[in-house]
């Protein structure tokens, strides 16, 4: 689920790749004509159509290639007459991708949910080495810090060799961090410490198992987001 990490305890575990959960499913992806939808069902097959807010969304909707590649954080529209969430939507490359559907039940607490979707065509795997560095539209992003029980990791971003001073919330908060283990892609979406961004998004991040851990974070900047990749080992889970 879509957690608040400032108020989770220590030992926080990793959202399984359920298609069902807490009495709710997700029911096929559709990707055609440009567009992807799906529909978030009860037990029994009824579309839900009502929804809670987390972080100023309804739903997040996560999407990454089975190896890391290709990730992306996107935010659908609800039809509330029929439950159907739409996006337009291509896919950059064939591969297995996973789906996860992070949203809050009208009253409930937070589920995730997720499917993989196939996609045709010639496939190139990519090969995750570890990095704490990320280029992205002429930004550069660096974390500092240990993956690990306990740890902090801090984001910086620079332009030009410079800090950059204009950071702006998104969503609520000054970061947003997807760590995917890879393997299985257990998932944990991690929102940012509170602090002023001048001093680095700073986030309180624990790894339930040793592993190789993929990590996106996003951030904002003139009102247009960004996504920075990388790649983090923890060695175990107790340090």
């Amino acid at each position: 689920m879509v957690s608040d990490i400032t108020s989770t305890p220590k030992g926080i575990p990793m959202t399984s790749t359920a298609l069902s959960s807490d009495g709710f499913q997700l029911g096929a992806v559709h990707a055609t004509d440009g567009e992807l939808s799906f529909t978030i069902t009860t037990a029994d097959g009824h579309p839900v159509t009502r929804f809670g807010e987390a972080h100023g969304k309804q739903l997040h909707l996560i999407v990454v290639r089975s190896d890391g590649a290709y990730f992306r954080h996107r935010h659908p529209v609800l039809d509330p007459a029929t439950g159907v969430w739409t996006i337009p939507w291509t896919w950059e490359a064939a591969g297995s991708y996973r789906v996860f559907t992070d949203f809050t039940p009208d009253g409930g607490p937070g589920v995730t949910l997720s499917r993989t979707v196939e996609v045709p065509g010639e496939y190139r795997p990519w090969d995750p080495l570890p990095h704490a560095r990320s280029e992205t539209d002429g930004y550069t992003v660096t974390l500092e810090g240990a993956l690990g029980n306990g740890t902090i990791l801090t984001a910086r971003v620079t332009r030009n060799g410079q800090p950059v001073p204009a950071l702006e919330r998104y969503l609520g908060s000054y970061g947003h961090l997807v760590a995917l283990r890879q393997g299985d892609l257990a998932y944990l979406h991690i929102h940012a410490l509170e602090g002023e961004p001048a001093d680095g998004i700073r986030f309180h991040a624990e790894a339930p198992t040793a592993g190789r851990y993929l990590l996106y974070l996003d951030f904002q900047v003139d009102g247009v987001a960004h996504t920075a990749g990388f790649v983090l080992d923890a060695e175990s889970e107790k340090r």
